[in-house]
């Protein structure tokens, strides 16, 4: 009896959890692009301060998919204050935080 239940609490656990997991390589509806003739120089990783140049300016599609490009990245998205996020660092993923504005104020990878 108490081997049952271990085995159904475990395969609970593994459940849950696999319901974590993500499948996919872009971020959906988080403003995610795909990578499309991105510099292969670094092998798809992100390289954050390539894109400082996104700073103070307004998170706009265009902006994303050119600080994407700058960066080396394979994919970015854009985040804003109250967006939920997953907390798994990806090299190859560009972030572009925004301000409740809308203005690019943090570039990081991951």
């Amino acid at each position: 009896m108490v081997g049952t239940r271990a085995c159904l609490a475990s395969l609970l656990v593994l459940a849950a959890l696999a319901g974590c997991s993500s499948g996919g390589t872009t971020d959906a509806g988080q403003g995610a692009a795909p990578a499309a003739g991105s510099a292969q120089s670094n092998d798809g990783r992100c390289q954050s301060s390539a894109a400082d140049f996104a700073i103070g300016k307004q998170g706009t599609p265009a902006l994303l998919e050119q600080a994407r490009e700058a960066s080396g990245a394979q994919i970015a998205r854009l985040l804003k204050p109250h967006d939920m996020v997953t907390l798994e660092y990806r090299s190859e993923r560009l972030n572009l935080n925004v301000n409740e504005q809308g203005v690019v104020n943090r570039v990081n990878c991951g």
